[in-house]
């Protein structure tokens, strides 16, 4: 009987969801490969043709679950029925929001030392990729005489730091009361940062 294959993507994909709930469950260091190939019925050799390491696995999944959320950012820009500050304030909220999920902290395993490199990297591959999207907003903004910024990419970079700074402040579980005070000097500094009247932005309410 000739051997049944499926397609890379499906297979790539198929190794990605056994993993992402294997590391859920049983968690990322007690999670081997020989586990996740066993679960998906595979041999291990064809974990090896997709992914050179488990590690791989994990940066992988991380780089799926925000590259969905910079395809939402580009609808969101694309939109003609919003304003530059429905748009802005779209994407801060999905920023300040993306690292939690209905069950606490995404891919908490992640937020070790040990993996640090990994969020590093994606972070500033992320930033890389959604820097057009924010470019086009803040520009947007300007036109529409809702943002005075006298440097765009300069004002985009501001932004992006202020989100590192709520994200490290995630990945150290800072109380709620914490945050909501990070919060509201974030909303501070980004109408600031955009020339904007203080309290237009409402994505800590």
């Amino acid at each position: 009987m000739a051997r049944i294959t499926k397609d890379p993507q499906i297979r790539m994909a198929e190794i990605l969801d056994t993993a992402e709930a294997m590391f859920n469950t049983m968690g990322y260091h007690k999670t081997a490969i020989s586990d996740i190939v066993k679960e998906i019925g595979v041999a291990q050799g064809t974990f090896y043709y997709y992914f050179k390491s488990k590690e791989e696995v994990l940066e992988a999944l991380v780089y799926r679950h925000f590259s969905a959320k910079i395809a939402e950012a580009e609808a969101i820009v694309n939109n003609k029925a919003m304003n530059a500050i429905e748009k802005i304030d779209w994407i801060i909220r999905q920023a300040m929001s993306c690292l939690n999920t209905e069950g606490g902290l995404l891919f908490e395993y992640l937020y070790t030392d040990e993996h640090m490199h990994i969020l590093d990297k994606v972070g500033r591959q992320g930033q890389k990729t959604v820097m057009p999207t924010l470019l086009t907003v803040i520009e947007e903004g300007v036109q529409q005489g809702i943002f005075h910024v006298s440097c765009i990419r300069g004002t985009a970079d501001f932004i992006f730091s202020i989100f590192r700074c709520m994200h490290e402040a995630v990945y150290n579980k800072y109380p709620p009361e914490e945050m909501q005070q990070r919060a509201t000097i974030a909303k501070m500094l980004l109408e600031k940062a955009l020339g904007m009247e203080e309290g237009v932005l409402s994505f800590d309410n």
